[in-house]
């Protein structure tokens, strides 16, 4: 029996779209979806922790793929950079900022397709999922990288970067869910290399999507962010040619 191609399994019916988490790495995440959306494949939901959960949850507000890649090739630093005392070198109030003049909608409910966050609670040492309420501060919440950000308060806890637990951004989709997981290849800062986590997720009803050798970015190396989801969505773009082999789909970033 011949393997379906990437594009052709995503058609058969409805499929959630999961992205992990990995530094700077919501530049391939836009990237890849800006080749979803050309494609005419729109997920049915959206679950992401850090990296994941802010493209999946301005997606999900109602941004598409081209309103993202035009913010984030104007990001700069100064969008972001607020050292201060604390726990982090950051303190997120421009990060939070940002991300309320970005988004179309104020809350979970208000999103066009249901969105799962995953972040990690510095009280529990646990994942905590956040599907409902106040959107910016759960996408801040996902996305607080430790020792880059101080914790972010939300509900009256003190949250983490959901990748810590959580770097696939699964944790929220139950178990048969037909998915689509955009696998970041490259590793967190605090994350060693041989690490489980840094291997695509493997389970039923789910196809993985790994793009290998994207540029790597960061806070200092923002134009690098360009050039991965330039590469990221060309990428992406071949990887629905590709067949579906044991549950992934690998490509090469294009030089």
């Amino acid at each position: 029996m011949i393997a379906p191609t990437l594009d052709e399994w995503l058609r058969e019916a409805p499929f959630t779209l999961a992205m992990s988490s990995g530094f700077f790495g919501f530049f391939a995440h836009s990237g890849m979806l800006a080749a979803l959306e050309e494609a005419t494949l729109f997920p049915a939901a959206v679950s992401g922790s850090s990296a994941g959960a802010l493209v999946g949850g301005l997606w999900a507000a109602g941004l598409d793929s081209d309103r993202l890649v035009r913010e984030l090739v104007a990001l700069r630093r100064s969008d972001f950079w607020d050292p201060a005392p604390g726990f982090g070198l950051l303190r997120g109030r421009r990060f939070r900022a940002h991300l309320e003049e970005l988004l179309p909608v104020e809350s979970f409910a208000e999103c066009r397709v249901p969105l799962q966050l995953s972040v990690f609670d510095l009280w529990s040492r646990s994942t905590r999922v956040l599907s409902q309420g106040a959107l910016a501060p759960a996408i801040q919440a996902s996305c607080t990288l430790p020792f880059l950000f101080q914790p972010t308060w939300h509900e009256g806890r003190p949250f983490l970067d959901g990748g810590i637990l959580d770097r696939p951004g699964l944790e929220g989709v139950p178990e048969g869910h037909r998915v689509l997981h955009h696998h970041l290849a490259s590793r967190s800062p605090w994350r060693r290399k041989s690490s489980p986590s840094l291997r695509p997720p493997q389970r039923a009803g789910l196809v993985a999507m790994v793009i290998h050798g994207l540029p790597r970015s960061g806070p200092f190396r923002l134009r690098d962010g360009v050039r991965a989801m330039q590469a990221a969505r060309a990428g992406a773009a071949r990887a629905l040619t590709q067949p579906v082999t044991d549950g992934a789909v690998h490509v090469e970033a294009p030089a």
